[in-house]
């Protein structure tokens, strides 16, 4: 099994703020840092992005390709490689949990990333963990700015 990357963050909101953050895939640019553009290519009957096409620039991986979500829970999403130029693998969550009382989230983002072309484990550890702290960062800044409403 590939290894991966995972990281929390506590916000000052509801989780269903923040998964509303989190579901609004054309304003990603906005805030991710990483990804320039976000196309929602497929959607549910409950109006969830099923596959999203992204342009990735996250220095070392530069990518467009497309990705498949699902919403197993409420508070949960996860998505999986559907194609790329770049990438041969990219497995991710963001899993929300409520604390102090339901008006903070702590969100955890995993990730796991393999590229086609060869690079060292480390170099793809480093990266993975580049992604995911700077998209904790902005939407914890996001969702606290109210900038999502």
């Amino acid at each position: 099994m590939a290894e991966h990357t995972s990281s929390s963050i506590t916000i000052e909101a509801t989780p269903a703020e923040v998964m509303a953050v989190i579901a609004d895939f054309g304003r990603y640019a906005e805030w991710t840092g990483e990804v320039k553009q976000a196309e929602v290519l497929e959607s549910d009957e409950q109006g969830r992005a099923t596959q999203v096409r992204l342009v990735l620039d996250a220095g070392a991986i530069k990518d467009d390709h497309v990705l498949a979500y699902s919403w197993p829970e409420p508070n949960v999403v996860r998505w999986s490689l559907v194609k790329s130029q770049m990438l041969r693998q990219i497995d991710g969550s963001y899993s929300l949990a409520p604390v102090a009382g339901g008006e903070h989230t702590e969100v955890t983002y995993q990730l796991t990333v393999d590229v086609k072309i060869p690079m060292l484990g480390m170099i793809k550890r480093k990266a993975e963990k580049v992604i995911i702290d700077r998209a904790l960062d902005g939407l914890k800044k996001r969702v606290e700015s109210g900038a999502a409403s």
